[in-house]
């Protein structure tokens, strides 16, 4: 793991989720968010990624990316770091295979 990013746990990610603390996004395709993503999270694909799509956390808040099992996350968030984000350097390295496998939930569609 690099030293410059972070791994949030499954229960942070949720505790964060509840209070609003995290804004949540999600990097994977479009069929890949449609078929389920974390309620909340924003779709922001790796393949146009963007790091000005995604908002500027607020005083305690904090930006977590995730995708499938980890590997295209820590790619946005390197990308996010080249654009100057430094405030983007957090992900949920289980993805939404992990966070499946936790049994909790996901919504559908776009």
């Amino acid at each position: 793991m690099a030293d410059w990013y972070n791994e949030i746990s499954l229960e942070d990610l949720k505790s964060g989720i509840a209070d609003k603390s995290i804004i949540l996004v999600d990097v994977r395709e479009a069929d890949e968010y449609a078929q389920g993503h974390i309620d909340g999270a924003l779709f922001v694909p790796l393949s146009a990624f963007d790091p000005t799509k995604i908002p500027t956390p607020a005083e305690g808040q904090k930006v977590v990316i995730y995708c499938r099992s980890g590997k295209r996350s820590v790619n946005a968030m390197e990308q996010a770091r080249l654009f100057g984000r430094r405030d983007v350097s957090t992900h949920f390295g289980g993805g939404i295979i992990g966070w499946q496998k936790a049994g909790e939930p996901v919504v559908t569609g776009m």
